[in-house]
């Protein structure tokens, strides 16, 4: 997530959908693609349910250009208008109700000028891999994750295990609710945004039904 190789295709994608315009990151974080979208002279804004992650951020140089509210994504309003509105790294699944994701796009739309973009990446749920018992398991010698879905409900939730420089393993838990791109369409669809791409990679390799993830953009109408 934070290598250079990692963070510089998804800023320059960022930067070109921002063009001239302000950016708004729901779930901001720590600003780990923030700080380096700021630093490119895009004015970026964010809404982060996290007080602690704010604090982090805040704790960073040239943190202090960036507006940061805190608050739920799916309600919260940042002021200003926006040219893009983005949300990174599968964080839309931590609304666990289509209903609280329908809002986060309705919230998003709100937020965008005419003619702005929402863009969402988010990964594909391995369903074929599964087993069952609904588990999907990844492990390395450093990383363990073990991932448990509930195809009626489509919640999902993420086991991580990560070996420290002791030996030890810290263990994460994520629950999270997984949408197929075509129900994030509706919800678009559903928010007054029309489609107007999706990739495999920041890099904007085709998607095709063996990709793992996706970035997805909408537009709202002029």
């Amino acid at each position: 997530m934070f290598t250079h190789e990692a963070i510089e295709p998804a800023v320059a994608l960022l930067v070109e959908l921002a063009g001239q315009g302000a950016a708004l990151e729901f779930a901001i974080g720590t600003g780990r693609l923030a700080l380096p979208l700021s630093a490119r002279g895009v004015t970026v804004s964010g809404i982060e349910y996290s007080a602690a992650m704010i604090a982090e951020l805040r704790k960073k140089p040239g943190a202090e250009r960036i507006t940061v509210v805190e608050g739920d994504m799916a309600a919260t309003r940042a002021p200003g208008e926006f040219q893009l509105v983005y949300l990174v790294f599968n964080t839309i699944g931590n609304l666990t109700s289509q209903d609280k994701q329908v809002a986060c796009f309705e919230n998003a739309a709100a937020h965008l000028a005419p003619g702005g973009y929402f863009l969402i990446e988010l990964g594909v749920p391995g369903l074929r891999r599964l087993v069952p018992g609904g588990i999907v398991a990844d492990i390395t010698d450093e990383h363990a994750c073990i991932d448990t879905y509930d195809p009626l409900t489509q919640l999902l939730s993420s086991h991580h295990f990560t070996r420290e420089a002791n030996g030890s393993f810290r263990r994460g838990f994520t629950p999270q609710r997984y949408a197929w791109p075509s129900e994030l369409d509706l919800m678009a669809r559903i928010a007054g945004l029309s489609f107007a791409g999706r990739w495999s990679d920041w890099n904007r390799s085709p998607f095709t039904a063996e990709s793992p993830k996706h970035i997805s953009v909408w537009r709202k109408p002029d």
